[in-house]
């Protein structure tokens, strides 16, 4: 079958006479304003919500011990992820930013050495927070797969614990990804391909030109696709129980056998999750029929990585739809290496 390709021009306005319009493949969408979700779209673990301006004005910037030069602040990631979105989708709807923050780092003033911290003041005590994840939504761009509106959205996730503070000024390690966010559960689809780990800046600016790299690259209507595909198999209870038990026992194989097979990030408590909500979850749960669709098993993965530390959190969001497309290659291809998790 021949794959639709996106149209929409990078870096450019759309100009349209009447009403404003963006197209996926070969769907023409109109463009309406849309009402965002309150309900967090990712990372519920032991996060907390924050605002930009909270991050701006309410926390210290942590420095490189020897040479005392700033890091890029949460807020600065933020901003020049969110630029390179308005300036990449220009004539589309950007909402604001959507941010959690973990694993808070507490300090005191130096004036304040002496004191108990039941006695410390508003103004005598700093804090930054290690973790921090955020989601834009482009809520213009937008397709319907199996029944559920997907909108575009753009996920960054940075931790100072990847970056050695103690030293003298590096590059700091940044990870953002591009995909459709599904507004039914405000999960998260993100698609490997356009996923970039591990990007090394020294500026907002060159976080900035990465985010545009990311976003050229980004084969919008390919994903769409694929995860149109994923509503034309289905699961038997068997099946689905032998898919979950093979993901338990992945993590103990021995190594020439793990090596054999694509790499899975899903853990055991995933797993206990996907399984849960196999019976309970309102809009993904087994049909009356017994069966489960692979577009209704994959969500459940990615309601499953929502339970997930913000560090983990975007790479198994990539591992769930890499594995849900590899079993529903298993089970077209018996010859697939995805094949062992169904055989």
């Amino acid at each position: 079958m021949e794959q639709p390709t996106t149209i929409i021009p990078p870096y450019l306005p759309m100009v349209v006479e009447a009403e404003q319009t963006t197209t996926i493949g070969e769907t023409i969408i109109d463009a309406e304003i849309i009402t965002e979700d309150t309900r967090s779209p990712f990372i519920e673990a032991n996060s907390i919500p924050i605002t930009l301006e909270s991050l701006q004005n309410d926390c210290v910037i942590p420095n490189f011990a020897k040479d005392n030069e700033a890091v890029i602040s949460h807020s600065q990631f933020i901003g020049a992820t969110y630029q390179a979105l308005k300036d990449f989708y220009r004539s589309e709807q950007i909402n604001e930013p959507q941010i959690r923050a973990s694993h808070i780092i507490r300090g005191r003033i130096p004036e304040a050495i002496n004191k108990k911290s039941s006695e410390l003041l508003p103004h005598e005590m700093t804090q930054y927070y290690e973790r921090m994840a955020f989601c834009i939504n482009v809520p213009t761009i937008y397709q319907d797969v199996n029944g559920n509106r997907l909108q575009l959205s753009i996920v960054g996730v940075k931790s100072y614990g990847r970056d050695n503070l103690n030293g003298k000024l590096t590059a700091q390690k940044f990870s953002i990804a591009v995909g459709f966010q599904n507004t039914v559960c405000c999960n998260q689809c993100i698609w490997t391909d356009g996923y970039k780990d591990d990007i090394r800046a020294l500026s907002p600016g060159e976080i900035y030109q990465h985010t545009l790299r990311l976003l050229d690259t980004y084969d919008m209507a390919k994903h769409i696709y694929l995860l149109q595909s994923l509503g034309d198999l289905y699961l038997s209870e068997t099946q689905f129980a032998l898919i979950l038990g093979k993901m338990r026992l992945y993590n103990y194989l021995p190594q020439r056998i793990q090596r054999g097979i694509p790499e899975m990030l899903i853990t055991d408590s995933m797993v206990n999750s996907v399984a849960r909500q196999y019976y309970r979850d309102p809009n993904f749960k087994v049909n009356g029929g017994g069966e489960l669709s692979m577009w209704n098993f994959y969500n459940l993965l990615t309601g499953a990585c929502k339970g997930s530390y913000i560090d983990t959190f975007l790479s198994r969001q990539a591992n769930a739809l890499t594995t849900s497309l590899g079993i529903a290659e298993g089970l077209r291809d018996e010859d697939s290496g995805y094949s062992w998790f169904i055989s």
